[in-house]
């Protein structure tokens, strides 16, 4: 079978999971395929190729995606060239399982092989199934422009980094997406060039750690105490990378995500400090608020030391807000440890955290070495528990800004009424207000009446006039 014949005949509906790097992927993905002629649709019965972009971080996600894959196989009776493809992470993690165990999908394709798509799509039109999941040490992507999926034409993506090396112990995040690699950063530059002349007004840097980005010379490397000194003269660091695309135009919103505490320095807050169109907002899990749960997920801080980064954040930046993750009744983890964790919630205010009980991942340090002891009941109230906290600190937060004036970007029409918009906020913070005469992709400046524990309600005052370059 010939590309030819693909680009006449086929058309391509992709579905995402999880995090914002699976997205990211995916417009990648896309792009690919459009290189080929296969075009992407945002309907699923008008296709004959549809991908399941998946992830792996928590058991349940994973069975919501064997799910889908088996109602999609009944699609199948009614398009019997419906071709089924499965990326990214749940790909990478069960490989032949997903291919000729359970047959529920015809090709499946790890992270690091959407490059090899096109000829996976080959070999299936021969009658076989098809598969890659070999992880790389060198591939980003860089020179590959996103397509844009199912885009507001105001906010995007950049990744910025692939993999991880951290290696907590509950997270299969290095054993799906490999080796930690950074993107050139010329590329990097010249897709938020791209995005600000096609009208984009924020981007968002990706990484499953964004602050330990380093680059030099001719190629991606992390370990800077290594470096020579002519090579740290060369190299760029996140600091260096988050201040170039500040400059790219000053009137472009620029956030990032995720930090490790570990490597946040105080070089990327004095650069969020200085550049007023680096938004305001970090986010910094810390997982637990014990110091030997802490060192049981090999995180590599202490509680201490993790409460003395929020609060430098703090006395750099006043005004930036902090979200985190927070996992509850991990390996061991006793009811005078779970009180540590609630404690964290009170001594470092969170604006908003992504709160989760912990989910044994298949292949981690943490299922090979440690026993999941903590019965599920008691996980589940642990959460209730912080979540309940984490609540009622959001509210309070969230009713400090009642009269106050904040500056917000409209993303889209709000999801409970077609009269209101929603935007954010340079703290990452929801804010909804009447639609009267602004528009998509307009910067407002919003009096806030009223909040909630997740949004804040107002009405706009006026525009703010930005001019880009």
């Amino acid at each position: 079978m010939t590309k030819e014949v693909i680009i006449q005949k086929r058309k391509l509906f992709i579905e995402s999971y999880g995090c914002a790097m699976n997205f990211a992927d995916s417009e990648v993905v896309a792009s690919i395929m459009n290189e080929v002629g296969i075009e992407t649709t945002q309907h699923e019965m008008e296709a004959d190729i549809i991908f399941i972009n998946t992830c792996s971080i928590r058991d349940n996600a994973e069975q919501k995606i064997r799910h889908r894959l088996r109602h999609l196989r009944h699609n199948k009776k009614q398009n019997k060239n419906l071709t089924i493809g499965i990326l990214g992470c749940m790909a990478e993690r069960l490989k032949k399982q997903l291919l000729e165990e359970e047959k529920l999908v015809d090709i499946v394709a790890g992270p690091d092989s959407y490059r090899e798509l096109p000829q996976l799509l080959q070999e299936v039109e021969g009658g076989h199934k098809a598969m890659n999941v070999i992880l790389s040490l060198e591939e980003t992507y860089a020179e590959i422009q996103p397509s844009r999926l199912n885009s507001n034409g105001v906010t995007a993506f950049i990744s910025i980094t692939r993999g991880c090396d951290n290696m907590c112990s509950f997270c299969v995040v290095p054993f799906t997406r490999g080796r930690e690699r950074s993107r050139n950063p010329e590329s990097i530059i010249e897709e938020a060039r791209d995005l600000v002349e096609k009208g984009y007004k924020e981007v968002t840097l990706l990484g499953q750690n964004v602050d330990s980005y380093l680059w030099y010379g001719g190629g991606p490397r992390k370990d800077f105490d290594k470096l020579t000194d002519d090579e740290k003269k060369e190299s760029v660091n996140f600091a260096a990378l988050l201040e170039k695309v500040a400059q790219v135009d000053s009137n472009l919103r620029v956030r990032f995500s995720t930090s490790h505490p570990k490597d946040i320095h105080d070089q990327v807050l004095h650069v969020m400090k200085k550049y007023d169109n680096i938004a305001k907002h970090i986010h910094l899990p810390a997982q637990s608020g014990n110091s030997r749960i802490l060192e049981k997920m090999n995180r590599t801080y202490t509680r201490e030391w993790y409460i003395n980064k929020y609060n430098r954040i703090k006395e750099l930046i006043p005004e930036c807000s902090v979200s985190c993750d927070i996992i509850t009744g991990f390996c061991t983890e006793t009811e005078d440890e779970h009180q540590d964790t609630l404690s964290l919630l009170r001594e470092c205010p969170f604006e908003f955290s992504y709160m989760y009980y912990y989910s044994e991942r298949p292949g981690t340090l943490a299922a090979r070495k440690f026993e999941d002891d903590v019965p599920e009941d008691i996980k589940k109230r642990r959460l209730a528990e912080v979540i309940k906290i984490q609540h009622e600190i959001a509210n309070k937060l969230n009713s400090t800004q009642v009269g106050k004036i904040h500056e917000v970007l409209i993303e889209m029409q709000s999801k409970k009424n077609e009269n209101e918009w929603m935007g954010r906020n340079e703290q990452n913070i929801k804010v909804i207000f009447p639609k009267e005469n602004f528009n998509m992709g307009q910067f407002v400046k919003v009096m806030i009446d009223r909040s909630t524990t997740t949004s804040l309600i107002g009405r706009g005052i006026s525009l703010v006039k930005k001019e880009f370059n």
